[in-house]
């Protein structure tokens, strides 16, 4: 153990000691020279992560909520058609956010550990005339991961904006934005991302900002408008100072070292042991005798585990067994399931001592459980 207690929830997660010393040096000027080069410097690297060479990136003082916010304000106009493909919480919360901005919203909703039938996007695509489809790529209140790829393909299909919540996915799980065609994907820093949390990443494609520069109408949200920041972004990329908002200077600091971590793993070593590990939690969860919330692997996240306690355990009692224990895991997220599961985040710099850790520890708990009398 390290000290202090293992914390294995889905976000915010383990931090390298690298990214720590980065937050934690002096502050420096958002305007000093050697800022100017670290921030473009993420935004360089954030195509990489992203794959997205031709993108947009975007670096905002904010959540993964603020980043969820700055592609709706940006991209819908009052009237416009959305469609949100809902497999928990976030997606709820995505159609309630574009209602904001005058979206006429339309939800396919999956039962929790579902992902919603591809012929029932189709349909609702054919049969409407949708500016916007959003969707989550992992769901971080369920688990449920979603294949990108097809859904970029009929987004280029049918002419629609795609927006990729990857909030609990992004630099965890595979992700290639450009090549599936997928027009935004935004996510928080505190997640696979690597850094403490404060900052809300976005990348978008030329065919987003097109859409953007040719609004009727002002951006609804003041602070999110691309207006607003993308001269900030361009000058920082070009290594030039800028001024809209103070960024966060030692948040960006951490990120760019995380973000050269990242890189020099490589996205597929990334994403294969993410994959590895997850894996393997699942299996040995499994042998204990509890249940996935997704329904089969193909849906099951590599980032994070949604897990039903079985009927033999009280899950307040549980929770409170592996709140005494050096690991600390979530509570369900879904108001109507809230006490029936619970969460283990499982990304970032997580390697298998850390899965054996969590799993002693819900082992322990479980043991102590059966021995009340």
């Amino acid at each position: 153990m390290k000290g202090r207690k293992l914390l294995m929830i889905p976000g915010p997660i383990e931090f390298e000691p690298e990214v720590l010393q980065a937050l934690g040096a002096p502050t420096t000027s958002h305007t000093a020279p050697n800022f100017i080069t670290s921030f473009g410097n993420c935004l360089k690297m954030m195509k990489q992560v992203w794959e997205c060479p031709d993108g947009q990136p975007f670096i905002m003082a904010g959540t993964g909520t603020l980043a969820m916010d700055m592609a709706g304000a940006n991209l819908i106009e009052p009237g416009d058609k959305a469609l949100v493909i809902s497999t928990g919480y976030f997606g709820e919360r995505y159609a309630e956010l574009l209602k904001r901005y005058g979206a006429d919203v339309t939800i396919l909703k999956s039962e929790p550990g579902h992902t919603v039938d591809f012929s029932a996007i189709e349909e609702a695509l054919k049969t409407n005339d949708y500016k916007l489809m959003t969707f989550t790529h992992v769901d971080t209140s369920t688990a449920v991961r979603v294949d990108p790829k097809p859904i970029g393909e009929l987004g280029r299909k049918y002419n629609v904006l795609t927006v990729l919540d990857g909030v609990c996915s992004i630099a965890g799980e595979e992700m290639r934005q450009q090549e599936w065609g997928i027009d935004v994907a935004l996510t928080a820093s505190q997640k696979a991302v690597g850094v403490p949390p404060g900052l809300a990443l976005l990348v978008a494609s030329s065919k987003a900002m097109e859409t953007w520069k040719n609004r009727k109408t002002p951006v609804g949200n003041y602070y999110c408008d691309w207006s607003n920041w993308l001269p900030i972004m361009q000058a920082y990329e070009e290594g030039r100072p800028s001024y809209f908002g103070t960024p966060a200077v030692n948040l960006v600091a951490a990120l760019e070292v995380s973000l050269k971590m990242i890189l020099a793993e490589g996205m597929e070593k990334r994403v294969v042991r993410h994959e590895a590990l997850a894996k393997e939690f699942r299996q040995k969860i499994r042998d204990m005798g509890f249940q996935m919330m997704p329904v089969n692997e193909e849906s099951s996240a590599n980032t994070l585990s949604a897990i039903y306690f079985p009927e033999t355990i009280n899950g307040s009692e549980f929770m409170a067994g592996m709140a005494k224990s050096d690991v600390i895991i979530a509570p369900g997220l879904l108001p109507e399931l809230k006490g029936k599961y619970f969460r283990v985040g499982h990304m970032g710099s997580v390697n298998r001592s850390d899965i054996v850790s969590v799993l002693a520890a819900i082992e322990k708990t479980i043991s102590q459980l059966k021995n009340l009398p």
